[in-house]
């Protein structure tokens, strides 16, 4: 995990406005990896600033994840914010929030992580290398 993405997820949670949360998946797609919920959520275990509203942060389907060992507190947070929450869930369809900026919500990047252009998924990833994966990178 780099600084440069730990400065990106507080910079996406910092933006979450009050009554609304996002997944751990949420904030790494807007943070520009979207496939670094666990690192997002390892982000958020050991943050103790109270200009970051880790609490807006929840697990995926709605669940409300952990908060420092403090789901009590996390729960009476959002609560106090006007979200609502049944069964240990919150109903993303009604809270959750997707970003303010652009179509995705993130901050300008795509999904490689990068500005500019780049492709997903393996066939992209082979077709940079050469078309051969690994083994084409080999004689290089």
């Amino acid at each position: 995990m780099t600084r440069d993405f730990t400065a990106r997820v507080l910079s996406v949670v910092r933006r979450i406005p009050p009554g609304r949360v996002a997944t751990y998946g949420d904030v790494a797609a807007m943070a520009g990896r979207p496939r670094a919920a666990r690192a997002v959520g390892n982000i958020m275990k050991g943050l103790s600033r109270p200009d970051i509203p880790a609490h807006r942060v929840v697990a995926a389907g709605g669940r409300l994840g952990g908060y420092g060992g403090n789901e009590a507190l996390k729960r009476a947070l959002l609560a106090a914010e006007g979200v609502t929450i049944r069964n240990a869930r919150i109903k993303l369809d009604q809270y959750r929030w997707r970003g303010g900026r652009g179509r995705r919500g993130g901050l300008g990047r795509t999904r490689a992580g990068r500005a500019g252009g780049g492709t997903t998924g393996k066939a992209g990833r082979a077709g940079r290398a050469g078309g051969a994966g690994k083994a084409g990178r080999a004689g290089r």
